[in-house]
């Protein structure tokens, strides 16, 4: 079980991601809309196309992290915050630390990361 001090440790990490994320995803979309210029070149459209898939990429990441920072925070409210979903062992506050987001204890991470690779993912 977690001690209170790493719990408010790690919420603290959290909420500092999730602010970070929101602020990088408001700097992405204005970087989107600050770029809807209209291009003769084709190599300039074919360039500016280019970066805005980028950008869009960059976006999903972000949103897909913010999810998981969300659903971090929501398992700190429900007490099951470090806590490996697959085997319900701990997962190491080393491990939370790298990964504060993570839900599998390292070897069960490990294990997933083989299988996939086995199934060529």
């Amino acid at each position: 079980m977690m001690e209170q001090n790493d719990l408010e440790y790690f919420r603290n990490l959290l909420e500092g991601m999730l602010e970070e994320a929101l602020r990088q995803g408001e700097m992405t979309l204005e970087d989107m809309t600050d770029n809807n210029e209209i291009c003769a070149d084709p190599a300039d459209r074919a360039t500016m196309e280019s970066d805005r898939a980028f950008t869009l990429r960059i976006r999903d990441r972000e949103r897909r992290l913010i999810k998981k920072i969300r659903a971090a925070l929501q398992r700190l409210d429900d007490g099951t915050f470090g806590i490996c979903d697959e085997c319900g062992e701990d997962i190491g506050v080393p491990r939370l630390k790298a990964r504060p987001v993570t839900k599998l204890c390292i070897n069960c991470k490990s294990k997933q990361e083989e299988d996939e690779h086995l199934r060529g993912e």
